[in-house]
């Protein structure tokens, strides 16, 4: 297999006011995290009525019981669950150096020393400390060991480089020495020092759950989050009102780039290069940070208003993938565009590509099923069935789980349910690339409305992000996946896999791996990263902000 690059940072979502290549803001030639980072039942159980929920009549937030979806009984399908988990927390082990106890970004099937990547990120080392919690709390290492592995990373994290005003991480470290890196291991090819909103925005949520559920380390993990500045990304003369994030910023210029401009939104410390793109749209991992901003009171609750939940319905935006149906609203002064695509019966809120990373990874530490029933609580399941519909219904996949992950073919690909994302390169679900374009009104016709598709690529982290939402269906799935496609090794499940081919990614990737543990932990342990990270402070900063809103999400 060729040698990757896999940049965890997510890729710049194409702002209106930005000029910027897709690339633009990560400085590297190689693919970053995001260009590279329930049936009819489900739907009741969130309270639909008429396509829209309310709010009194959603659930708490529990761990989910097993459904007896398999001929196996709940026990049975706990404790293979346990084993996929144990396997998991293997390959996370095999990744991390002994001496830093930082975690390489990616790792070979074969999980020795000299098949890790040589380098590491903020998220990777975010996912696994949370990780280190989730497997103490699962009973497969012991609390002196969950604290004593804590206690190393984040006495590295305490030494590593950083950018002092800010308090925030460069994207590319060393996992064997914590160095900061100026080109990658192997290639050399450069790498201009960046610091990533969304990177330090998982490495931020990581802090928050290791001092709330182990008080051994808890001096050391609040020193590393309160000297972090979430308003250092925040640009109030974006084009969206009243602010957006932006992708992030570089001490300095690079060279040969014109697509940013000096700045300083904190006043502390010399201006830094701050990238043109923001992070405009909501249903995206990105929102981590806008969380953290907004619960630390550096940035305002109306900020989160200001992304987009789809882009406008009139034909100057027919770039889309589809025309969405909404409605205007109007939250905190800040007036919304519910857009939502349709999709098989469904009308739902877009992704930037359409993938179960953007729509879920937030939801492993923010309950927004219960804090926001008329948003989240509707979507959420919703974007699950679609992507399990997808693949089992109209591309006949026979598994299901769309997600950006390895490409088995080699390299590193983005996947996901092309028709529910905002981008119009689009996110696929094969390796063909089968692009779908739907009418849209009078200004466009529809691209391949009724589409064959070909070699489907599944990634297991992705149909673990929605055990969250549906436990038996993930199951049987994840099952089906490791019995049928072989697809799973000493580590656990490997990143992808493609269903024709038979074509397995033989390599794991640590975020990845932490998104596995996390859903399980949620769904095994009673909701531990939710717990750990949705203290009554939080709760109060976010709960009346997200639970205020009403997607146009619901049945069509």
């Amino acid at each position: 297999m060729a040698k990757l690059h896999l940049p965890t940072s997510s890729t710049p979502q194409m702002a209106p006011d930005s000029a910027a290549s897709p690339l633009a803001a990560t400085g590297y030639s190689s693919p970053s995290r995001r260009q590279l980072l329930v049936g009819a039942t489900a739907v009741a159980a969130v309270g639909l009525t008429a396509g829209r929920a309310s709010a009194a009549g959603a659930p708490a937030v529990t761990a989910p019981a097993f459904a007896r979806a398999t001929d196996l009984g709940a026990a049975a399908q706990k404790a293979r669950v346990l084993g996929w988990a144990k396997d998991t927390w293997h390959s996370l082990v095999a990744m991390t150096d002994a001496k830093t106890g930082l975690p390489a970004d990616n790792i070979n099937g074969g999980l020795g020393v000299a098949d890790r990547s040589g380098y590491t990120s903020p998220t990777n080392i975010a996912g696994y400390m949370w990780s280190a919690i989730v497997a103490r709390d699962l009973g497969i290492i012991t609390k002196g060991e969950c604290t004593r592995r804590l206690v190393q990373t984040l006495n590295t994290l305490l030494r590593m480089e950083h950018h002092d005003p800010s308090g925030m991480y460069y994207n590319w470290y060393d996992e064997s020495t914590g160095a900061k890196l100026t080109s990658f291991p192997g290639s050399g090819d450069r790498i201009d020092p960046f610091l990533s909103s969304v990177d330090n925005g998982w490495l931020g949520a990581s802090l928050r759950v290791v001092a709330s559920a182990d008080r051994g380390v808890a001096p050391l993990a609040n020193r590393l989050f309160k000297r972090m500045r979430w308003d250092a990304f925040y640009d109030t003369n974006a084009s969206r009102k009243p602010g957006l994030m932006h992708g992030g910023f570089f001490p300095v210029q690079p060279p040969n780039r014109t697509d940013g401009f000096y700045g300083n939104h904190i006043g502390v410390g010399p201006d830094v290069w701050l990238t043109n793109h923001h992070y405009d749209t909501t249903v995206s991992e990105t929102r981590i940070t806008s969380y953290l901003g907004i619960l630390t009171g550096q940035v305002p609750a109306n900020h989160y208003f200001a992304m987009w939940r789809t882009f406008p319905d009139d034909c100057g935006w027919n770039w889309q993938e589809m025309q969405p149906v909404g409605q205007n609203r109007t939250y905190l002064g800040v007036d919304v565009y519910e857009g939502a695509y349709s999709y098989r019966g469904m009308h739902i809120v877009p992704g930037w590509g359409g993938s179960m990373f953007e729509e879920l990874m937030p939801d492993v530490f923010v309950p927004e099923l219960s804090w926001a029933p008329r948003s989240w609580g509707i979507n959420h399941p919703l974007h699950v069935r679609a992507q399990r519909e997808h693949g089992l219904n109209e591309a006949g996949y026979g598994y299901w789980g769309f997600s950006p992950s390895s490409n088995p073919a080699g390299g590193y690909r983005e996947y996901g349910l092309d028709v529910l994302g905002l981008n119009p390169e689009g996110y696929f679900s094969d390796q063909e690339k089968t692009d779908v374009k739907l009418a849209y009104a009078d200004c466009r016709d529809a691209v391949n409305p009724n589409p064959t598709f070909g070699d489907g690529v599944v990634t297991p982290h992705a149909a673990f992000l929605a055990m969250m939402h549906e436990p038996g269906n993930a199951f049987t799935n994840l099952a089906k996946i490791q019995d049928e496609l072989k697809a799973y090794g000493a580590g656990g499940f490997y990143d992808a896999v493609a269903v024709k081919s038979g074509k397995i990614a033989e390599r794991y990737l640590s975020l990845d791996q932490a998104m596995v543990m996390g859903a399980i932990g949620n769904v095994l342990a009673d909701n531990v990263l939710r717990r750990a990270f949705s203290t009554d402070a939080v709760k109060r900063a976010l709960q009346p902000v997200i639970g205020m809103e009403e997607f146009g999400a619901g049945i069509a």
